[in-house]
C-alpha cells in the first residue's frame, strides 16, 4: 500500500537545503511512498526540480485577509492528501498547528520541554528525544529525529540536481547580461538576512578588483531583492568585470547560476550552502556563528573564520549588538588567501 508522507521544513532556505538528505532518507526507507513537503512560500523554489519529491505545499509570508484565505486553502489541500505520517523538523508553532490540521495518524516531531507554548508538544503522536551528537553538518538536525524512527542515511550530503533546461535558460540570462561563453567568473554573496555576519563593504571592493586583476575572474553578485541596492554600491566601486544579480533570479533558477561558477565565496547565509550542492567549491566566512555545525561538507568547501578566540560566540553580534568585531577586523588578506587555494 502506497505510504503518503509529509516533512514539515518552515525554516529559512539553509535550513530546506540541509533537509534534503532527509528527504532522500524517508524515500529509501519507504519504498514507493509519496514524500511531499511543507515550506514557506518564499523559499520553496529551491526544492522544485527534487523529483523525490511528489508535491510542495507552501504556507503564506505574511498576515491580512489573503494569507487567511491562502491557509484555509492549504489546510483542505493538506487533508485532503489523507497523510499516513508527518514529520516536523522544527519546533515552530506554526508547524505544529500544520502538523496537526493534516489530520494524519502518526505526527512525529522533537519533544521540547522549554521554549514553546504548552500545547506544542500536544500536536503530536509521537515525540522523540535524540541524543544529540556532535557531528559536522547541519543535516543532523533532521536526521536525528529520523533516526528515532527507525530511519538513517550514509549520505548526509545535501544535492541540488539542475535540470538541462535551466541551465540553457541561465545561459541566456549571463549572455545578456554581458557574460561571454569563454570568460571565467565567480559568484559572492556579500549580504545576510543578519548583518551581524557581514564583513564591510570595501573588503569586498578589494576581493573583487583583486580577483580580476590577479587572475582575470569576472564577479557575479548574488543576494535577495532587498540587498539589491547594496550590491549596487559594490558595482559602483568596481567595474564592467563585476555584475550585480541580486534579486534578478528566481530562487528555482539560483542553483543554476551558481553551478556554473568557478568557485563561490560569501558571508554565512544560504548562496554558500546552495553553491556546494550543486557541486561548486564555496568559500564561507563566519564569525558568530558555528562553522562546525553549519559549513558545507567535503573537502572542496572552506571556512574562513577570525582569529580572535571568543569566536564562535554564538551570539547576534558582540553582546547581541548586531555588530561582530570579529569580522570587522578580519584581513582581506585571509580572503585572498583562502581564495588562492582555490584556484
Amino acid at each position: 500500500m502506497e505510504t503518503r508522507i509529509l516533512l514539515v521544513q518552515l525554516g529559512d532556505i539553509g535550513d530546506i537545503v540541509w533537509m534534503i538528505p532527509a528527504i532522500g532518507a524517508v524515500k529509501s526507507a519507504h519504498a514507493g511512498s509519496k514524500v511531499s513537503v511543507l515550506l514557506k512560500k518564499s523559499f520553496s523554489g529551491i526544492l522544485e526540480d527534487d523529483p523525490l519529491i511528489d508535491k510542495i505545499f507552501v504556507v503564506p509570508d505574511s498576515g491580512g485577509f489573503e494569507a487567511c484565505r491562502e491557509n484555509f486553502s492549504l489546510i483542505r489541500a493538506l487533508r485532503k492528501c489523507k497523510f499516513d505520517m508527518v514529520i516536523d523538523f522544527r519546533a515552530g508553532d506554526r508547524g505544529a498547528i500544520m502538523s496537526f490540521l493534516t489530520g494524519a495518524p502518526r505526527r512525529i516531531a522533537m519533544l521540547y520541554r522549554e521554549g514553546v507554548p504548552f500545547w506544542r508538544n500536544r500536536a503530536y503522536t509521537n515525540l522523540v528525544d535524540p541524543v544529540r551528537i556532535k557531528k559536522r553538518g547541519a543535516a543532523e538536525q533532521s536526521l536525528m529525529i529520523l533516526r528515532e524512527i527507525g530511519i538513517d542515511t550514509e549520505d548526509e550530503v545535501p544535492r541540488i540536481q539542475v535540470p538541462d533546461a535551466k541551465r540553457e535558460k541561465m545561459l541566456s540570462v549571463l549572455t545578456v547580461s554581458g557574460i561571454d561563453k569563454g570568460d571565467k567568473w565567480v559568484t559572492i554573496n556579500p549580504f545576510s538576512r543578519w548583518t551581524y555576519k557581514e564583513i564591510k563593504m570595501e573588503k569586498w571592493v578589494e576581493v573583487i578588483n583583486w580577483l580580476w586583476a590577479q587572475f582575470g575572474l569576472k564577479t557575479i553578485l548574488v543576494g535577495s531583492p532587498d540587498e539589491r541596492q547594496r550590491a549596487g554600491q559594490i558595482v559602483d566601486q568596481t567595474g564592467k568585470y563585476c555584475l550585480n544579480l541580486a534579486g534578478s533570479t528566481k530562487l528555482g533558477d539560483l542553483p543554476a547560476l551558481l553551478s556554473f561558477s568557478v568557485f563561490h565565496i560569501g558571508v554565512d547565509s544560504a548562496a554558500p550552502h546552495i553553491a556546494a550542492a550543486v557541486g561548486t567549491p564555496a568559500i564561507t566566512i563566519y564569525g558568530p556563528s558555528d562553522w562546525f555545525d553549519w559549513a558545507p561538507l567535503g573537502d572542496s568547501h572552506s571556512v574562513i573564520k577570525p582569529d580572535m578566540d571568543c569566536s564562535p560566540c554564538r551570539q547576534k553580534g558582540c553582546d547581541n549588538s548586531e555588530k561582530s568585531k570579529c569580522l570587522d577586523e578580519l584581513s582581506v588578506e585571509k580572503i585572498k588567501a583562502a581564495i588562492q587555494k582555490n584556484i
